[in-house]
């Protein structure tokens, strides 16, 4: 028998910052005739589709329209029988999903998924069926990378994204057992305990993929691999791009005490095994700092057991929260709020205190609105509540005087991106789009507006490659920023 529909109600704490002390945010079921097993990931295609993509552990992933009337998931892949046992540790099977920023165009997608005999990580390439695109070509699987796995169930990572280099990230755990068993993470002969940055746009049958030139490790002598991007990673389950500033977010799980948030950064160290959140390892033989970079957050075992990272938030329905940093706890079912400005945390408060049972992900739609992915043997998929994006959103106190142009998302792009902004009071709004030689192609916005948080849609199918200006014109005055269609 089907649950009854959830409806949380939960107060932002008071160690919030006082314009966010009066708000509240309601937790929902998003879909609430549609359940799953053992989700871990909920994501979207940028082709402007609006369609849901659920990822489940067990090999199936499922897509269906972004209604919340919606009733029935369609099988878009299933690769059940490519998996080792996911059932003994709980840290293997299907654990990511990422599509190509030119998916529209090339319909290609990319999974991570741990191999058995030998054990081992496996990401691989698929494009989608020519003549339905709710369904994979299986016959086009196309594997890009395989890390042979050490024999444990546990620290596997699996996550997948496309940054706004337009490069494909893979974060990896260290590979299981207790203190780094395998000594991995500060190892940079190894694939292991580390974020990869790739190029997948240029293959072949012996070329699978390219190492970006701008790698750190690209050119050393020692043996190093050219792919690393970041190590001395535990376990980064799941990380992400701000759609707005590019930064990467990363909560990495900890072992008996701490929780962290990084944010991830080009060639730095992260100090596992040697360090857990900002505390030494007693199993360290030195506790050496120099060098290491320390997460920017932490939380204790007496609070949650497992970070979930998250998401800047970006969406629509709760704009009293743009701009901070969404991300949870798997056992506890907690969610955070956090804000950080010029290199301090300003905010770390609790925003939702439990309620929703175990929980394995967030996850974001076309317009960036969270998700939130529960985990169990009958889940469902949660969101704030709010009003659709057809609404104009009512400020909350912190927002009521901003008036804010947001960086395209994603950028580049091909052939569309989104476009988000911000007004302090009713008054006529126009957007308008120009190409490098100043000449108007498109005006996204010309009407009048209640205060509020919008999000536009702009297409550039028939448009030339190369760099556009977009600017947005009200009473409160001008704001101008660029961004770069690419074919």
């Amino acid at each position: 028998m089907r649950k009854p529909p959830i409806l949380l109600l939960v107060a932002i704490c008071t160690q919030m910052t006082p314009a966010l002390h009066a708000q509240s945010v309601s937790v929902i079921e998003a879909f609430p005739n549609l359940t799953f097993t053992q989700p871990i990931l909920l994501t979207h295609p940028p082709d402007g589709s609006n369609r849901i993509f659920v990822v489940q552990q067990d090999g199936h992933i499922f897509v269906f329209p972004n209604d919340s009337a919606v009733t029935t998931a369609k099988p878009f892949l299933t690769i059940t029988n490519k998996l080792s046992d996911y059932t003994i540790g709980g840290e293997e099977g299907l654990l990511g999903l990422a599509f190509h920023p030119q998916f529209k165009t090339n319909g290609y997608f990319y999974i991570n998924y741990t191999a058995p005999n030998p054990l081992r990580t496996v990401i691989e390439r698929y494009r989608v069926q020519s003549q339905n695109p709710d369904a994979a070509d299986t016959a086009s699987a196309y594997t890009i990378l395989e890390i042979d796995q050490p024999p444990a169930p546990n620290h596997k990572g699996g996550n997948l994204a496309f940054g706004p280099d337009g490069n494909l990230y893979a974060g990896t755990g260290d590979g299981g057992g207790a203190n780094d068993t395998y000594q991995n993470s500060q190892n940079k002969a190894s694939l292991l305990g580390k974020f990869l940055r790739i190029d997948v746009n240029d293959t072949t049958a012996t070329t699978h993929y390219k190492i970006p030139p701008d790698n750190p490790l690209v050119g050393n002598t020692s043996g190093w691999k050219e792919e690393l991007w970041v190590w001395g990673m535990r376990n980064p389950w799941r990380w992400s791009f701000d759609p707005a500033t590019g930064i990467l977010w990363c909560g990495d799980v900890g072992q008996d005490t701490w929780e962290e948030v990084d944010i991830i950064k080009k060639g730095l160290n992260y100090g596992w095994p040697i360090m857990e959140g900002l505390v030494c390892n007693p199993i360290a033989p030195v506790c050496d700092t120099t060098g290491l970079t320390l997460p920017i957050a932490v939380f204790g075992h007496d609070v949650g057991n497992a970070i979930v990272g998250g998401y800047v938030y970006r969406g629509y329905r709760a704009p009293w929260l743009t701009g901070a940093y969404i991300y949870g706890d798997y056992g506890s079912g907690k969610i955070w709020m956090l804000r950080y400005d010029n290199g301090s945390v300003t905010t770390d408060s609790l925003l939702v205190s439990g309620g929703l049972g175990a929980i394995s992900s967030f996850g974001t739609d076309q317009l960036n609105e969270l998700y939130i992915v529960g985990y169990g043997s009958s889940s469902s998929i949660y969101r704030f509540a709010g009003p659709g994006p057809t609404t104009a959103v009512k400020p909350g106190p912190s927002q009521a005087q901003t008036f804010r142009l947001d960086q395209n998302y994603p950028n580049p792009f091909n052939p569309s991106t989104q476009i988000g902004y911000q007004v302090p009071r009713t008054g006529r709004v126009l957007l308008k789009v120009y190409d490098i030689l100043g000449q108007q192609v498109s005006t996204l916005v010309d009407r009048v507006q209640s205060a509020g948080s919008y999000q536009v849609s702009f297409d550039g199918a028939q448009r030339a490659s190369g760099v556009y200006i977009y600017r947005i014109t009200t009473a409160s005055g001008s704001i101008t920023r660029t961004m770069v269609l690419t074919r």
